[in-house]
């Protein structure tokens, strides 16, 4: 008398089990599909990196050619006319040779000592101020960043912010403006630069210059590899600073953390040259200054393989700095300030 409803449990039971497997099987399915789909998304951004990297290696090709050909021909440009104060046959003239009929009551040592002096490069002092800091710069490379781009230049695409990183950015932006001078900042960057490099080469240092004008696209990867290719020591980026307050004014640099994940070995020599630099060139401007800023997330430093900083001139949103900025005697200034804090941070590192 039981066997039927017997029969019946064991089907509702066999039922129950079925739908249960069915629905195991569908759960263990979609999780199996899931995580298929995430597998190609993944091979998706890695070819997709792949690609930027290549693109990266490409270009920096192209860059590498370019700032050759452009060394080359100014190496040609500069040989017919040596400069004067490297020539080995300087002119006797009393002003620039010391001699003992002009100090007759020299005693003998401070004549010997006078004596050996031009042999240890001493100069005269109607020589210029670069010249009499050429020392400092001799056999030294220094790699110079105008921030930015032109804004016809479209430089939209974006790049990985350091090697390998899956955050992407674009590779370059004309940056911000003068509110009072009207003044783009990609200029501004370049004309400083420009004189900075002038600067430099006159106190012996040799620059690799990541773009002398406003129309070369060029990424801000592409440029701190191109610095380092170029044999720079120290990679100095050139930028100005803006800000919803006009009131707000001075300058500032930046460099790495030393928990940075691209270049945390680079921490230490980079906040010394980010020091160094805006003492200096607060001193020469006269600039409010507004300190040193630790920050990971700029492109322009996390693929940077030498000593980097960021150097916020001023604020262009600041009718005082802005107005300053603009005019060419004192981007001079800048420059010299800029250059002087470059000294200092050789000077310590040869004295190590």
């Amino acid at each position: 008398m039981y066997r039927k409803p017997l029969t019946k449990i064991f089907i509702a039971i066999g039922a129950v089990c079925t739908v249960f497997v069915f629905v195991c099987c569908t759960i263990a399915f979609v999780r199996i599909y899931r995580a298929a789909r995430e597998m190609e998304k993944s091979q998706e951004v890695l070819e997709a990196q792949k690609e930027e990297m290549e693109d990266l290696e490409k270009e920096l090709k192209k860059a590498e050619r370019r700032e050759k050909k452009r060394l080359e021909e100014e190496e040609e440009k500069i040989k017919p006319e040596p400069s004067p104060s490297v020539s080995p046959t300087p002119s006797p003239s009393p002003s620039v040779t010391p001699t003992p009929r002009t100090t007759p009551s020299v005693s003998p040592t401070a004549t010997a000592s006078a004596d050996r002096a031009p042999t240890a490069g001493a100069l005269s002092a109607d020589q210029s101020a670069g010249e009499r800091q050429a020392a400092t710069g001799a056999g030294h490379i220094v790699g110079i960043d105008p921030g930015h781009q032109g804004p016809h230049v479209d430089m939209s695409a974006t790049e990985p912010n350091g090697p390998g990183s899956a955050q992407m950015k674009a590779k370059a932006t004309s940056g911000t403006s003068g509110v009072y001078s009207g003044l783009g900042e990609y200029q501004l960057n370049l004309d400083v630069s420009l004189k900075l490099r002038e600067v430099l080469q006159e106190r012996g240092y040799q620059v690799v210059m990541t773009r002398t004008d406003n129309d070369t696209a060029i990424s801000n990867a592409e440029r701190a590899l191109l610095a380092a290719e170029g044999g720079a020591e120290i990679y100095v980026r050139i930028h100005a600073n803006g800000s919803d307050d006009h009131g707000v004014q001075g300058a500032l640099s930046m460099c790495p953390s030393q928990d940075n994940p691209y270049v945390a070995e680079l921490y230490g020599d980079s906040l010394r040259l980010s020091q160094q630099l805006l003492d200096s060139y607060c001193a020469a401007t006269g600039f409010e200054d507004r300190g040193v800023q630790i920050t990971d997330d700029m492109t322009g430093i996390n693929w940077s393989r030498v000593p980097v900083t960021i150097l916020e001139m001023g604020f262009m949103t600041n009718e005082h700095d802005d107005l300053a900025m603009a005019q060419a005697d004192f981007q001079q200034t800048m420059a010299e300030g800029i250059a002087d804090g470059i000294d200092a941070y050789f000077a310590g590192s040869d004295g190590r």
